[in-house]
């Protein structure tokens, strides 16, 4: 090409600067998150092995736990990928209990979604299997198991998925993956049973006494002054809800489950319910030698849950002695289809906690337990509004696999701004109505509430989507506690 023709189209083409970083050397090495080597050389494939296997891991100085990790870290590895990329993951399981894994949010075949007894069977102590799948949608995701989920769960089985779009248009170079759990355990390092406090620990959602954010208990973040930082958070707690604040700082808001959302808001507190995940910048302002402090506030999300109870501090930020920046506030917008539930088909989800039987407790949906229904119904391609009436006493955050969903109100208009979730939080005695449009991948999908002790509990479902039969339940009925 002659060089007069190329300059010109050089002149022509826009060029896209680099966001340019503010961030201190080494501002997040006290939140390292593991990684897993890629072991696939073509770019658009990434090929890991994910092990499930106890290991010893500090989550405090002098705190050790005998926890049920992946790869031998909690969180497990953060899976990095881009749009469109195939993500291959060898599994295997050298646990002496049965486990799987269920890729939180991610749209993908029945296959791949790792519910035993619908689309695999449990892989046993030393048998592996392959996930395969292509990453549609840019976003933080997780994967954790699906079976005997609150116990797997909260002994430590869990770990981030990031799919990152180079062309979401941010431009915010600083940014880092906030893992948000909890874990419980003795002076020994040995875990809590899973069956702690029995059916009333079961109805309030067992909760460990230890905090961490990226496995840690309050760890530090480094920043410069009015810096802007991207806080792309998970809640993957079993049961806890964050409800953050940093000492009233602002929050904005650019984006939920499903990626970026409609457009940017500002809070100066952020509610983050299990399972779901939040995309944040953060520019914090203040001085060296006086730290600002990531708190979980307290949140009533039933009896319990505030009573006899006190903030916790989660995570510190301190500041270097570098001369503030004063940033433009970052603006974000993605244009997303505005719902409808014009031609919907109504589908009602009632949620409820009957009086004990025989000193047991069970939640229901449409008055029965999980372990006694029968699939919802779906056609291919079918919209519904799905209409959940939480009659209980206690939060529900409801989570559908393999579909987003978009929440309208109670006149039939959508709610603002616009964003994909496929979790989202029924406040007790509150209705909630999603809007979901079941594509093209038929199969037998579950849902359930993401506090897992209430979905062992009962709380939980399948929608059978398209042509195909039914597999039969997800689960026996769990054993008396």
């Amino acid at each position: 090409m002659p060089r007069r023709l190329l300059l010109i189209l050089c002149l022509l083409v826009p060029i896209t600067a680099a966001a340019q970083s503010f961030a201190p050397a080494g501002w997040d090495a006290g939140l390292p998150l593991a990684e897993v080597p890629d072991l696939n050389p073509d770019p658009t494939i990434v090929e890991v092995n994910l092990t499930a296997k106890l290991a010893d891991v500090e989550v405090s100085p002098g705190k050790r736990v005998h926890a049920w990790t992946y790869n031998g870290a909690i969180p497990g590895p953060l899976i990095k990928t881009r749009v469109g990329d195939r993500l291959i993951v060898h599994f295997k399981n050298e646990l002496k209990e049965p486990s799987t894994v269920h890729w939180h949010g991610i749209r993908l075949p029945i296959e791949m979604d790792g519910v035993p007894g619908i689309s695999q069977p449990e892989v046993q102590q030393g048998e592996s299997f392959t996930y395969d799948f292509i990453v549609r949608d840019a976003g933080l995701y997780w994967y954790h198991p699906h079976v005997m989920s609150a116990a797997q769960v909260g002994f430590g089985l869990y770990g981030g998925l990031l799919v990152e779009d180079p062309n979401d248009g941010v431009g915010v170079a600083d940014q880092v993956t906030l893992v948000l759990s909890d874990i419980g355990f003795d002076n020994k390092g040995v875990l809590e049973p899973a069956d702690s406090g029995g059916s009333a620990g079961m109805v309030f959602g067992r909760e460990g006494d230890y905090v961490l954010v990226n496995g840690r208990t309050d760890p530090v973040l480094r920043a410069r002054p009015g810096a802007p930082q991207r806080w792309r958070i998970a809640n993957m707690a079993k049961s806890r809800f964050f409800y953050l604040d940093l000492e009233g700082q602002p929050f904005t808001v650019i984006g939920a489950d499903g990626g970026l959302q409609e457009y940017s808001v500002t809070t100066d507190i952020l509610l983050v319910t299990p399972g779901e995940r939040v995309d944040v910048i953060v520019a914090p302002k203040g001085k060296a030698g006086t730290p600002l402090t990531l708190r979980a506030m307290l949140y009533n999300r039933g009896y319990g849950s505030v009573q006899y109870r006190a903030v916790e501090d989660i995570m510190t930020v301190e500041f270097t002695d570098q001369p503030p920046i004063t940033a433009a506030p970052v603006k974000v917008s993605r244009p997303l289809p505005v719902p409808t539930a014009e031609g919907a088909t109504p589908v009602d989800v009632v949620l409820t906690l009957p009086p004990m039987e025989n000193s047991k407790s069970e939640f229901r949906v449409n008055g029965v337990p999980f372990w006694k229904a029968k699939p919802f119904l779906a056609k291919l391609g079918e919209t519904q509004l799905w209409i959940v009436n939480n009659e209980s006493e206690w939060d529900h955050p409801f989570h559908l696999h393999g579909f987003f969903f978009q929440v309208i109100d109670d006149k039939g208009q959508p709610v603002r701004p616009l964003a994909w979730k496929d979790t989202v939080n029924v406040p007790m005695k509150t209705t909630v109505r999603l809007l979901v449009t079941f594509d093209e991948r038929p199969g037998e999908w579950m849902f359930h509430c993401h506090i897992l002790d209430h979905a062992d509990g009962g709380l939980m479902g399948t929608v059978l989507v398209g042509p195909v039969a039914p597999t039969g339940h997800v689960h026996p009925k769990p054993p008396p506690r």
